[in-house]
């Protein structure tokens, strides 16, 4: 994979930003953090060469000089909202990085359960956090908010959240997604500090938009088609523009608001200059570790007609509105995007209408393709990825990677014990029957060495996949579309 972006480099860069803004102050900064700490594979897909672990690699190298406040809003406790890329609710995402954290060694200070009124799922993750020894804060919604300044900056708004203690200069306030409350939470901190006497400050590191890449760069098209449900939409910063005679970008959402920040700021610290503008209150300096322009911008419209095949396919099963989808497609007609730039479409669909069944294509690190299609033993899915990890060891086609000795048991399970209506065996099946075959042929080890090769990897199906071979995708970190079909007329378990 050719490398657009300088992992290193950008490390670098962002730490010293950040320890530079901390210094503005009287050494203590609120640094809502957005984006994802760990695993942030859009990043990794629209810059090739980040890592998706960069944001944590960066708050690693300021370990001794922060800590975290983890934000959650309590309506998306009460309706489950789940996180895409990993089909998990935001809670549980909330206690997997709180883990992650911990293991590498960085300050959890508390977690802060936003806009609540009286949820009870709410309360119920609030007690489960308790019962493990975690630090919880709740606030409620600010009276006042987003109009009334007076009211907000005033023991009726912010002064009715409780104060949460840090001791560190540096306090990182990130949530599992947007609306979480990340800027509710930072400047009412920073209301309570000053009334403490302590001149901290806030900032907001986003790595999406980039600030100094064009408006209409496909890297800042890809983040407005990643956020499509929530209408996002890149904008030039108007006030950089007038305070700098600069060209910069931002999106609507913290352009909107900036007159309300601005003034909440300035109220807090009695400074109305502290901030010019949205982009002055950014840190972030992603677009500086841009070494290939190309490179990053055929990758990111890779990812828009990724995104557009997401929209479609959640369009197709309830889970998206019509809406989103429009807007992507628009996205993509505006900068002349089209689906047939994604070459592993094609070899799917022409693979489904040559074999007559639902067929999955993979486009593996050479540019090869590589198919498998259903059949009554398997799904697509665990063809495809048994003919690619053949491919890629050079095993023989009609070599028997999975012992029928092995499958006969997996397959009476799923019949005699699980009850399950359809016995084809999915990808975690097949994945846990090569394991197994590994333990003692060296054949089946070899191809099971071959797995890690399919990370990054591009995938299409003509179909709609079974959330089971969807999830096992995604971890084996495959960039699988699907083409927004169902592959029978089931309505259950299609």
């Amino acid at each position: 994979m050719k490398k657009g972006f300088d992992n290193e480099l950008y490390v670098r860069l962002q730490s010293e930003k950040i320890l530079e803004r901390i210094e503005k102050f009287d050494n203590k900064l609120y640094l809502e953090f957005g984006g994802k700490l760990f695993d942030d594979m859009h990043a990794c897909r629209v810059l090739p060469g980040f890592e998706s672990d960069a944001k944590c690699k960066i708050l690693l190298t300021l370990k001794e000089q922060s800590e975290i406040i983890f934000v959650i809003a309590a309506q998306d406790l009460e309706r489950n909202k789940i996180r895409a890329d990993f089909g998990i609710p935001y809670g549980t995402d909330v206690l997997r990085l709180i883990d992650k954290m911990r293991g590498l060694g960085l300050n959890m200070n508390s977690v802060v359960v936003t806009q609540y009124t009286g949820q009870p799922a709410a309360d119920k993750f609030i007690a489960k956090l308790n019962s493990h020894g975690l630090k919880t804060y709740i606030h409620r919604k600010t009276k006042g908010y987003p109009t009334e300044v007076d009211v907000i900056v005033s023991d009726e708004g912010y002064g009715a959240n409780p104060y949460i203690e840090t001791t560190k200069p540096l306090v990182v306030v990130t949530a599992p997604g947007p609306g979480s409350g990340k800027l509710a939470t930072c400047l009412s901190q920073l209301y309570h500090e000053y009334r403490r006497g302590v001149r901290a400050g806030y900032a907001k590191f986003e790595t999406f938009p980039i600030w100094n890449l064009p408006l209409r760069h496909p890297v800042n098209v890809a983040y407005e088609a990643a956020t499509a449900d929530l209408g996002d939409v890149n904008m030039i910063d108007p006030y950089h523009l007038e305070a700098y005679g600069q060209t910069t970008v931002n999106y609507n959402r913290d352009i909107e608001c900036f007159p309300i920040v601005r003034s909440i700021l300035a109220k807090i610290t009695g400074d109305e200059s502290i901030y010019q503008s949205p982009t002055d209150m950014g840190v972030n300096m992603a677009g500086f570790g841009v070494v290939d322009d190309e490179v990053c911008r055929i990758a990111a419209r890779q990812e828009i007609i990724r995104r557009y095949y997401k929209a479609a396919c959640d369009y197709k099963t309830g889970n998206a509105n019509a809406e989103t989808v429009e807007r992507i497609r628009l996205l993509m007609n505006e900068n002349k995007i089209e689906l047939s730039e994604r070459p592993v479409s094609k070899v799917a669909l022409d693979r489904a209408e040559s074999c007559g069944s639902a067929a999955v294509a993979l486009q593996l690190e050479d540019g090869s393709f590589v198919t498998g299609k259903s059949s009554n033993l398997m799904t697509a899915c665990s063809s495809a990825v048994l003919n690619a990890v053949k491919t890629l060891s050079h095993i023989a086609d009609e070599m028997l990677l999975l012992s029928p000795i092995v499958l006969a048991p997996i397959i009476e399970l799923k019949k005699e014990v699980l009850r399950e209506d359809k016995v084809k065996l999915s990808l975690g099946d097949v994945l846990t029957a090569l394991s197994i075959c590994a333990a003692t042929n060296p054949v089946a080890e070899k191809a099971m060495d071959m797995l890690v090769k399919l990370r990054g990897c591009d995938a299409h199906a003509s179909c709609i996949l079974p959330e089971s071979d969807l999830s096992v995708m995604r971890k084996l970190g495959v960039n699988l579309t699907c083409e927004p079909e169902y592959g029978s007329k089931d309505l259950y378990g299609f």
